[in-house]
This record gives structure tokens, C-alpha cells and sequence, in this order.
């Protein structure tokens, strides 16, 4: 994840030099910080000609690993945080001198709590290290199994407790690390939907941190009562529960399964792009969010990734296995995280995917940020003329809203406009804004003839219906979580599971109806064939034409800006207005026993 051009979780050393070349195997002789070391840890054991050759060597080498493996992973905050090739080599090094680290401590663990004085907390810290790899290795990837891999680690560190001495030692940066461990631990459970798991890590945490607060007197104590504050809310975010029977909570995951797109018909003919680059940007003020992750972020990052795959647990080096050892499944399109990016930061990233935007495939932007709106009237209405989304800046912020003055007749220059998007249609690009303005972005003009498609949400949504803005946007839960949004609307705020499962199992029907009704329609636009070829993209366009034919339907949506719109337009009749579908909707109302929230004519109320 990224907040602006950092990734969060990276740690921050400043003395952390700047490696090249590849690392093998120790020096003959290697003098300076290790030596000295070496020599302070030897001589406290007792007389240092009194330990074997043997003894001295293994020493010597886990020292030259450590400090080696620290410096390499240092050095990972230096890499680029865009593009995708640069870094690979880097990561390779990284992971080759902690795989040898690892087995080096376990077949000489003797030696090393003998001679070394090696703590469990230390083991511990290089467990954390490998987890941290694998999880930025996810993020550089969107390789969904490399977070079982973290998971892994970071289990075995709790599962030991590796961590467990810490606190009988007078040191609080000790204690941080295991803070920091526990906060990390939680982002990978939240990612692997492993929401049991966090919530015993959240009551360790919360243990620890007042334990923390009760033994130093420390400055960050209303910082790490934030962490507790965010993840709590971020758990609670969904405005559904789905039950078992017992009253527990069913845990549902929203990744793109098996069956989860809408298989195409024999025949059909659709366009043979991919899906190959995402950037998933939010802004919004006030929002949930957690790690530098706000729910719609989460949300929409779930969209576009399958259910993880376990891969053997075993420190192979990510993307180094034989071409026979990877999945025969296209992967997952690469993603990049940005939290409240300058405008600067996004267009840097916007022209890295650009650039290595590989032949036949697409660009998926996803924006979730306040909208800017024009000032006053202007004489042309060109694409800079109609506002946009709000960018980060770096002015003063009070309870949420940005303090500035600025002349009326001059356009916000933190804002991103349409027509800033212009120069990357120059290949098939997918736009979905989630915003108080996203209608703003209606007033494309395709000026390259590539496949470009806007999903936009509404722009306001009925009083009547609870404001949930804060745990998330109703528009991307539709594109997340489509049944979840449907019972929401509904007023419905938990369900049984073997009901949730019917449900699902009709929506599935559903979409399959839906992808029939786009891809017979005569008068729909090119582009939206174009890319449905692409399961996410499929699942993304079907889920959008259910969200806007529900809202439609809906008694209390009954304003134009209740309502999805997108670019360009989709013919209403054959689509969102489209009587079989509205038969399915009722239907699925008449399931869950909510038939009187929707309009049963709907067309004929217009």
C-alpha cells in the first residue's frame, strides 16, 4: 500500500545503506561493526580461545547473515514503488539471505544460545521480517497466495511465542516491535477475511498496549489507542451480519471464485482484452480505514482478486518457482494501493501502469474521493470545465474539510479532472468514480477510439436511507458485495445463512441474465463488448447494471442523481429498464420478504 510514494509497513532507518551486487557467501575477513560484535558476545561467555574453531565460525556467519539480511530489507524502502520489473532482482537477494538465515538458526540453535545468547524475541524478529517480505511481495504481485505465506509466519511467531519475553525486559523499543507485529499481523488477516483470528489479535493487542502504557511513560500511547480505535471500526464496517444458526458470524469472502462471473454463451462474441493494471485510489474524507486502507479501497482491492491459492510453505523465492509449479489460472491483475496520493504522486503512477500496459489488455482506474465542484459559470464546457476529484495537498485540515482561499475565477489545481485522463486513452481504459461529483467524468470524449468505459456512482443518495458514508460508499459495496448492498437498502440488517446462500445462488442467475442482456442488445456501445471479455470486468459491468436497475426500482430512490450513470450511456430499455430484469429483482425482494420497499410497475412510474 501506498501513501503517496511510501509503503507503510516499510521500516524507516535512515543509516540504511544502499546494496547492489548479490550475496553469496561471507568474506574471509570482515571487519567493522560485525567483528566487534562478534568479539563482545564471545567475550562475555568467557574466555574467547576457550570456544572451538567450529563454534567461533558459526557465530561469525549468522552475525555476517544478520546483518546483511537487515541491511537488504532496509534498503527495500529505496526501491521504486512504481513499475514492475525494477524491483524483482532486489527482492530475490532479500529473500535468498533470510531463507538462509532461517535454516542457518534452526540447524545451529544450539551453538547460538550458547555462544550467541540468541533470544526467542530475536527468532521472532526474523519470522516478522520474512512475514513482511511475503506481504509486500503480495503487494507488488496482487498474488493473493503470498499472503497465506505471511500468514504463515506470522502465526508461528504467535503460536511459539516468540514475543513472549519481551515484556520482562526493561525495553520499550522491544515492546514496539511486538506492537507492531500484532498491527501487522491484523492488515493480513483482514486481507485473508480471517476475521476470528483478528479479533483475538485486536484483545492481545489492546492487552499489550496497556500494558505498554502502564510500565513506560511513552508518547505514542493515543497513537496505538488509534490503531484499536481504526480496526475496530474497520470490522464493523459491513452493515450486514450473516448468521449461523447458533447466532455466530458468518465469515463471506467477496474474491472473484470459481463460479463467481458469468460464464459467456458459445458464440458470443466479445472482445479478447484483459484485465491487466488497477490503481485503486481513496480520498475521502472521514472514511474507515485502517493501515492506510479505507473500505472502499478494501473493497474494491477484494474485487479484483481470485480466492487465494496455498502454496506450499517452504521459503522458495516468490515468482523464482519452475513454470510446472505455477497456478495453470491467469493471475490476478497487478494493483497499485494509493491512500490520499498529490496529484503529482497519482500521475506518476498513472504513467508507469501506462507505459507497461502490456498489448491487448486494460487499465482499470478506481477513484473514491470527494468531488470538486466548478465555481461560477465558464464560456466553454470543455473536460476542466466540469470539476472532478479531490487530490491531496498539503494544506491545513479541520474536521475533515480543507481550509483555503483561492481566487473564483481560477480552477482547483489539487483537483483531477477529466481531462487529465485524456492522455491514457490512448490504450483500453475502465474508469469507475465514486464520488459526489463522479458525473463529472460523463463528459469524456473518446478521442484515441480505444475501448473506454466510466462506471459513475450517484451523486447523492435518499435521506431517508441511513448514512453509512462513513463505513464505506452503498456504490462499491454493490460492485463488492452486491447481495450485502440489496438487503442494506432493503433495511435489512442480518440474514440466516441458508437463506444468504439461496440468495446468492439466485443472484448468480441473475448475472448470468444480465450478461445475456448486454451482449444481445443491438444498440449498445462497442466498448462495454469490448471488455467483457474479462471476468472482473464482466462481474464488475453485470454487478453495476444490477446496482442501478435495484436503485431504480427502489421507492425511496427517485431522484436522477439517486442513480448510477456511466460513459457511455447504456440503452436503459434493453439494460437497466429492462422488464426481465426487473421481474428478477422482485423476485429476489419477494425471498427476503421486502417486496414493498420497490415499486412493482416500475416503468410505468417514470
Amino acid at each position: 500500500m501506498v501513501r503517496g510514494a511510501r509503503q507503510p509497513q516499510q521500516p524507516r532507518s535512515r543509516l540504511a545503506p544502499r546494496l547492489t551486487g548479490t550475496v553469496e557467501k561471507p568474506p574471509r575477513k570482515r571487519k567493522g561493526r560485525t567483528e566487534f560484535a562478534i568479539k563482545e558476545i564471545m567475550s562475555s561467555g568467557g574466555a574467547e580461545d576457550d570456544i572451538p574453531q567450529g563454534e567461533r565460525k558459526t557465530v561469525t556467519d549468522f552475525c555476517y547473515l544478520l546483518d546483511k539480511s537487515k541491511q537488504l530489507f532496509n534498503g527495500l524502502r529505496d526501491l521504486p514503488q512504481y513499475g514492475q520489473k525494477q524491483w524483482q532482482s532486489y527482492f530475490g537477494r532479500t529473500f535468498d539471505v533470510y531463507t538462509k538465515l532461517w535454516k542457518f538458526q534452526q540447524q545451529h540453535r544450539q551453538v547460538l544460545d550458547n555462544r550467541y545468547g540468541l533470544k526467542r524475541w530475536q527468532i521472532g524478529e526474523i519470522a516478522s521480517k520474512i512475514g513482511q517480505l511475503y506481504y509486500h511481495y503480495y503487494l507488488r504481485t496482487s498474488e493473493t497466495s503470498y499472503l497465506n505465506e505471511a500468514f504463515s509466519f506470522y502465526s508461528a511467531i504467535r503460536q511459539r511465542s516468540y514475543y513472549s519475553q519481551v515484556n520482562k525486559e526493561d525495553r520499550p523499543e522491544l515492546v514496539v516491535k511486538k506492537l507492531r507485529y500484532y498491527a501487522r499481523f491484523i492488515v493480513v488477516c483482514l486481507l485473508l477475511n480471517k476475521m476470528d483470528v483478528v479479533k483475538d489479535l485486536v484483545k492481545e493487542l489492546s492487552d499489550e498496549i496497556e500494558d505498554y502504557t502502564h510500565r513506560f511513560n511513552t508518547e505514542d500511547q493515543v497513537e496505538w489507542n488509534l490503531v484499536l480505535q481504526e480496526v475496530a471500526a474497520f470490522i464493523e464496517a459491513d452493515p450486514v451480519m450473516v448468521l449461523n444458526d447458533d447466532n455466530t458470524i458468518v465469515i463471506t469472502s467477496n474474491r472473484l471464485a470459481e463460479t463467481g462471473a458469468p460464464l459467456l454463451e458459445q458464440g458470443m462474441i466479445v472482445g479478447q482484452l484483459s484485465l491487466a493494471d488497477a490503481l485503486i485510489i481513496g480520498n475521502c474524507n472521514n472514511q474507515v480505514k485502517f493501515s492506510e486502507l479505507t473500505v472502499d479501497m478494501f473493497r474494491m482491492l477484494q474485487a479484483l482478486e481470485r480466492e487465494p491459492m496455498n502454496l506450499a510453505s517452504q521459503m522458495n523465492k516468490p515468482g523464482m518457482q519452475e513454470s510446472a509449479d505455477k497456478p495453470t489460472r491467469r493471475e490476478n491483475p497487478h494493483k497499485y494501493l494509493l491512500y490520499k496520493p498529490t496529484f503529482s504522486q497519482l500521475y506518476t503512477f498513472l504513467a508507469a501502469s501506462f507505459k507497461e500496459l502490456p498489448a491487448n489488455s486494460v487499465l482499470l482506474i478506481y477513484l473514491s474521493a470527494t468531488g470538486v465542484f466548478p465555481t461560477g459559470r465558464s464560456d466553454s464546457e470543455g473536460p476542466y470545465d466540469f470539476g472532478g476529484v479531490l487530490t491531496n495537498s498539503n494544506r491545513d485540515i479541520i474536521n475533515g474539510d480543507a481550509i483555503h482561499k483561492r481566487n473564483q475565477s481560477q480552477k482547483e489545481m489539487h483537483c483531477l479532472h477529466p481531462g487529465d485522463l485524456y492522455p491514457f486513452t490512448r490504450k483500453p481504459l475502465f474508469i469507475i468514480v465514486d464520488s459526489s461529483n463522479s458525473v463529472a467524468y460523463k463528459n469524456f470524449t473518446n478521442l484515441f477510439g480505444q475501448p473506454l468505459v466510466c462506471l459513475l456512482s450517484p451523486t447523492a443518495y435518499p435521506k431517508a436511507l441511513q448514512d453509512q458514508s462513513q463505513r464505506g460508499s452503498l456504490f462499491t459495496l454493490f460492485l463488492n458485495n452486491p447481495l450485502m448492498a440489496f438487503l442494506f437498502v432493503s433495511g435489512l440488517s442480518s440474514m440466516r445463512r441458508g437463506l444468504w446462500e439461496k440468495c446468492q445462488e439466485y443472484l448468480r442467475k441473475i448475472n448470468r441474465d444480465i450478461a445475456q442482456l448486454l451482449t444481445h442488445s443491438r444498440s449498445i456501445d462497442q466498448a462495454f463488448l469490448q471488455f467483457f471479455g474479462d471476468e472482473f470486468l464482466r462481474l464488475l459491468l453485470t454487478r453495476f447494471i444490477f446496482c442501478s436497475a435495484t436503485m431504480r426500482m427502489h421507492k425511496i430512490f427517485r431522484e436522477t442523481r439517486n442513480y448510477p450513470e456511466s460513459y457511455p450511456q447504456l440503452p436503459r430499455d434493453e439494460t437497466v429498464e429492462n422488464p426481465h430484469l426487473q421481474k428478477h429483482i422482485l423476485e429476489l425482494a419477494s425471498i427476503l420478504d421486502v417486496r414493498n420497499v420497490f415499486f412493482e410497475n416500475t416503468i410505468d412510474d417514470y
